[in-house]
């Protein structure tokens, strides 16, 4: 399931392909065809993402100003949200024209069309999926492949949805619903020196009886902690994930908080889920252990910490796969 930082990645895509134009919206699947024959035609105002989800506003042509702000000064309330959680098997595809240049781990941005002979600057990267190349001013959006529940398109760029676990058009009375139950979020700017936010999910944790592994997995408690940060965050923090959160300290629940902004702020700067300090990433790399470059425990099960050579566990945790290191945890 995509973490908090992959989802932000998505919506800068999303933003810089289709903010302040109308689209064609279609379902090709079928299952999403009444919600996108209301959102056809209108222009995408902006995209709003908080922990793993992530809304879509529309509005019709003619209403409101800007491009890609949300409730900003001036702005109108914006009444159609499209509300998208992926899950475990959602997942974007794009293409685009000649201007659409893919940067990898779903971060794509446009550039201006390359005249004849002259170079823009950049890879000629694009997204594709083995669609094929079309020629600069003759682009059309390739067929659907698959399932795909929503399709959004302009004259330069489409986006297929396929296989969410959530897709829903919603008011915005709908979504301020949503987010309420919503923990706050490490990747809010300004969450790192957020005393409010940070004393929230402390005192939140420890008044828990449950494993601290489950409570940062809880997205009621803190929103966009996955698997993969869940684990390395622990570790980094020296805490076992199966200790109660009452266990833990306020204090060293607030340092967490800081922990787990640091690593999910890095990870939305390197366009990657990484969580492994360089400085500390075995040289040269280890052989069949690819992840220990990349990760301190996740995914390293049976294989030494890097830190002090105990083997790393691994157990199931509300049916989700866990890793820690029994000696560097407590």
């Amino acid at each position: 399931m995509p973490e908090g930082d992959a989802i932000r990645r998505l919506a800068s895509t999303i933003t810089e392909l289709f903010a302040g134009g109308t689209v064609v919206a279609s379902s090709p699947q079928g299952r999403f065809a009444h919600s996108a024959a209301l959102i056809d035609g209108c222009r995408l105002q902006c995209v709003r993402v908080h922990g793993k989800h992530m809304f879509i506003g529309f509005v019709t042509e003619g209403e409101g100003q800007g491009q890609g702000q949300c409730e900003g000064e001036g702005e109108p309330i914006l009444e159609r949200w499209m509300h998208i959680h992926l899950g475990l098997y959602g997942w974007w595809r794009f293409n685009g024209d000649e201007t659409v240049v893919d940067e990898g781990y779903g971060v794509a941005h446009r550039v201006p069309p390359v005249p004849a002979g002259e170079w823009n600057g950049h890879s000629e990267t694009r997204w594709g999926c083995g669609f094929g190349e079309a020629a600069a001013g003759t682009w059309e959006p390739p067929e659907p492949v698959g399932q795909v529940r929503f399709r959004m398109y302009n004259t330069h760029a489409v986006a297929d949805l396929i296989g969410p676990n959530r897709c829903e058009l919603i008011t915005d009375a709908e979504r301020e619903a949503v987010e309420a139950r919503l923990g706050p979020d490490p990747l809010e700017v300004g969450a790192r020196d957020d005393e409010e936010a940070a004393d929230c999910f402390a005192r939140t944790a420890h008044a828990k009886k449950r494993a601290i592994g489950e409570i940062i997995m809880d997205q009621s408690i803190i929103a966009g902690v996955g698997n993969i940060y869940r684990a390395d965050s622990l570790f980094l923090a020296g805490i076992s994930p199966h200790r109660k959160g009452k266990n833990v300290s306020v204090k060293r629940l607030k340092e967490l908080w800081v922990l787990i902004c640091d690593l999910m702020n890095r990870g939305l700067a390197a366009g990657r889920l990484e969580t492994m300090d360089p400085k500390e990433a075995p040289n040269p790399p280890l052989v069949g252990d690819e992840e220990a470059s990349r990760w301190y425990v996740y995914h390293r099960t049976g294989r030494p910490c890097v830190r002090c050579g105990t083997p790393i566990r691994e157990a199931l945790m509300q049916n989700r796969r866990l890793f820690w290191c029994p000696s560097c945890q407590r």
